[in-house]
């Protein structure tokens, strides 16, 4: 019809408007009523419809509810035009075309069935509303205050979306960042970290006293500077080249460790106790 009305110079007569129509009628019932048209065309040599509005009334006779205002009603009267997981925009929008196939004129009628139709959540917002609840006679009202709702609930599921995607990526990229677990719970990289202490110095070759005896036994008897995860004495453990994961280790493998880990501590304690400063006796 829009373009008909568009268009006019077009069409010379009705004849030309049906054909027309009828070249968009290709699949579904209604392309079977289509050719139906010219097998009673070819059988009594005149095509069945005459005019535009025959056109009209016999399209509309086959192809309309023969009551539709009835069919509407039955339909409010169900819960098939619920908003579910529609807009409060798109809800509306049937719910109109419902009401207006359906003659529905009354306020109250029109706010019952459209709240009916409403998420449990919408409806009950606006019914409790402190200030400013809309009439139950006054649809449009109703109409406003559900997609003031909606707006708001879609404008704040944006921003917690917005929200997260930027708390998430910062994370992730700190974990990236992290070393790897495996590193962490070896004790050795502990005490890798740790920065080596310098040698400690030795006493002089005079006679001195008996704590200085003591010192230089004590010194003699700490195990030789070097590596305590491959025992080479060229490097230190956080040059070390050979990686220690402990999730990966023997049972046998974890008991030599833990005991070269308790020597380890012992030696550290005697050489602390060895590098304090000498008190004087009187």
């Amino acid at each position: 019809m829009l373009y008909l009305r568009l268009a006019p110079e077009q069409f010379t007569c009705d004849k030309e408007k049906i054909f027309w129509t009828l070249a968009f009628f290709k699949d579904g019932r209604v392309a079977k009523w289509f050719e139906n048209l010219f097998h009673q065309e070819v059988n009594t040599g005149i095509f069945p419809i005459r005019s535009w509005t025959d056109f009209e009334q016999q399209f509309q006779s086959q192809f309309f509810l023969v009551n539709a205002e009835a069919d509407t009603i039955n339909t409010l009267e169900g819960s098939s035009y619920y908003q579910g997981n529609q807009t409060v925009d798109d809800y509306l929008d049937s719910f109109l075309i419902l009401a207006s196939d359906a003659g529905y004129t009354d306020p109250w009628t029109l706010v019952v069935k459209f709240r009916r139709g409403l998420k449990l959540n919408i409806q009950s917002q606006i019914a409790t509303m402190p200030f400013g609840r809309p009439a139950d006679t006054d649809p449009e009202a109703w109409y406003a205050a559900a997609w003031r709702i909606d707006q708001a609930r879609l404008a704040n599921e944006a921003f917690q979306s917005m929200l997260r995607s930027m708390t998430v990526t910062p994370v992730r990229s700190a974990l990236a960042r992290l070393t790897p677990f495996s590193v962490l719970c070896s004790p050795l990289a502990a005490l890798s970290s740790v920065p080596p202490r310098p040698p400690l110095p030795l006493p002089a070759p005079s006679g001195g006293i008996s704590m200085d005896i003591d010192v230089v036994r004590k010194t003699r008897s700490l195990p030789p500077r070097g590596c305590y995860r491959c025992r080479e004495a060229n490097h230190l453990v956080k040059d070390c080249p050979y990686h220690l994961d402990v999730q990966r280790l023997t049972t046998e493998q974890r008991e030599e460790l833990i005991e070269d880990l308790m020597a380890l501590k012992d030696a550290v304690e005697k050489e602390e106790v060895c590098s304090a400063p000498e008190e004087s006796f009187v």
